[in-house]
């Protein structure tokens, strides 16, 4: 069941089994302010296992880019376009939220970017190939994040 994310009233909904639940909320609560004032979107997230394009997407580009694999249960996923933009979120039982930007001209932004939700440790699959840079956010706390370019087609 899909679940409209609320960046006034953070819910844990959905998230419960992390262990930065709470932390992971105001990061997914973030991102759906950001959505929200810049594209007018409505940031909605489903459980894992009923977007499985989405969670494949984001898996496969992972895998093929950076040859990584995320070790933590993914808890969410959506896909949307917007402004041109391909974009696909996953947030995972650790507290890690991975997106992908993916412009769909030619030429365009394409990236994926990490999110470290406050309170969890940086993912071994990650912490010896990503420098993580501090950010503050009202909702989130601190959120620590890295991305990389995407180089291929998808």
């Amino acid at each position: 069941m899909s679940y409209i994310v609320d960046f006034e009233n953070v819910s844990t909904v959905g998230l419960e089994s992390s262990p930065v639940a709470e932390a992971l909320a105001g990061l997914r609560a973030n991102e759906a302010r950001y959505f929200r004032n810049k594209y007018d979107h409505v940031f909605t997230v489903s459980p894992a296992e009923e977007v499985p394009e989405a969670l494949d997407w984001v898996t496969r580009i992972l895998s093929e880019e950076r040859d990584l694999v995320i070790e933590s249960r993914p808890l969410e996923a959506t896909a949307f376009e917007v402004d041109g933009i391909r974009m696909a979120y996953v947030f995972y039982e650790s507290g890690l939220a991975v997106n992908v930007m993916y412009g769909i001209e030619d030429g365009q932004k394409r990236a994926v970017g990490f999110k470290l939700s406050e309170g969890m440790e940086v993912p071994e699959e990650l912490a010896s190939r990503f420098k993580f840079a501090r950010q503050r956010s009202k909702l989130a706390g601190v959120i620590r994040g890295s991305f990389f370019v995407i180089k291929g087609e998808y």
